[in-house]
């Protein structure tokens, strides 16, 4: 090292800040050295990671190669500093410096770290999830991890930089306070959201009918708000805080839709014909697949005819199929009672 100095015409026994050239020369060499093998592993480790993307590997592992993949050269230029600041003897004030730089640098790579893991967290969660609200959970709860995250790491950065944190959060407390109460409409929207994503009251893709009428698909659940999409196309945006306190039907949540319907059939039609109505209800359902036959009854002798009453259900809670289903077991029963010469009633109702 000496002679390397002495060849481009410096004297290694020259001071500077308290250290001689040589030591400045030993604490660089040692700090890149440090550096480049540091660099070196962490592209290794990058390359090999990228190798095991997409076989089947416990939690724990996957996290480890997550973090892996987002670990950048901030913690190893610290921990490179850090060595070679060991061959130095460095004036307070600048040993201050140095040891806040290399604590700002390491508490961002570990705010990057938790913002992953937490992250992963939730797409693990949302994994083994069996609906479809996982994704809008992971961008709501991610957001808030977030702020709280990185809002950690700035106090830490700001502390370790000298600057007095405990009356900067005064003095936030009481300007947030002012602010709180300023957009408090948008911190109620951003709990309502948490709320949404933690309670699941609905999921993209379901049909909802809000208090006053409105109807639509739910299209996506934001951070302030939700966005719908009506029948007749255009989109409905509700804040979140007004979709928490209001009544809701979803009918995204329908296990099976049921229909009680009736028909009235003419005074005239023989009571051996009126026996097997029923039967002809029956067999109309059964051959629809995607119906269920509940009952059929002639229920009652009505002022117009006699009134018959059937149920049926249809599972799930896709509305077309389920007017396809009705659709078609109403035409079967009218051809079968036109077949049988069985005639509905035209007596209007007294």
């Amino acid at each position: 090292m000496d002679q390397l100095l002495r060849f481009v015409g410096l004297n290694p026994d020259l001071l500077l800040y308290g250290n001689s050239l040589h030591d400045w020369g030993f604490a660089l060499g040692f700090g890149l050295t440090t550096f480049v093998v540091l660099m070196f592993v962490r592209r290794q480790l990058a390359t090999r990671t990228r190798r095991l993307v997409g076989r089947e590997l416990p939690p724990g592992v996957r996290l480890l190669l997550v973090l892996v993949r987002r670990t950048k050269f901030l913690p190893l230029l610290a921990i490179s500093l850090a060595t070679g600041s060991k061959y130095l003897d460095l004036p307070s004030r600048a040993e201050k410096a140095m040891s806040g730089l290399i604590v700002v640098m390491v508490a961002v790579q570990f705010g990057l770290w938790l913002s992953a893991a937490v992250r992963f967290y939730l797409e693990e969660q949302s994994s083994h999830s069996r609906d479809g609200r996982s994704q809008t959970m992971v961008t709501i709860v991610q957001f808030v991890a977030n702020v709280a995250i990185w809002a950690f790491v700035l106090l830490l950065a700001l502390d370790n930089l000298g600057f007095q944190v405990k009356a900067l959060l005064t003095g936030l407390g009481i300007g947030g306070i002012a602010v709180a109460l300023a957009v408090q409409n948008v911190l109620g929207d951003l709990l309502a959201s948490v709320s949404i994503a933690l309670d699941k009251p609905f999921e993209v893709g379901d049909t909802l009918v809000l208090e006053g009428g409105y109807t639509g698909a739910v299209e996506a659940i934001g951070i302030k708000s939700t966005r719908l999409r009506s029948v007749s196309g255009e989109q409905i945006v509700v804040s979140n805080a007004e979709l928490t306190k209001a009544r809701i039907r979803n009918y995204g949540r329908i296990a099976e839709r049921r229909l009680v319907f009736r028909f009235t059939l003419a005074f005239n039609t023989p009571a051996a014909q009126l026996a097997d109505v029923p039967a002809i209800v029956r067999a109309a359902v059964v051959a629809r697949p995607e119906a269920r036959f509940e009952r059929a009854h002639v229920l009652t002798l009505g002022p117009t005819g006699f009134d018959v009453e059937a149920v049926l259900a249809v599972p799930g809670s896709d509305y077309a199929v389920y007017l396809g289903a009705v659709q078609a077991v109403n035409v079967a029963i009218a051809a079968e009672l036109e077949h049988r010469g069985i005639q509905f009633s035209t007596l209007p109702p007294r």
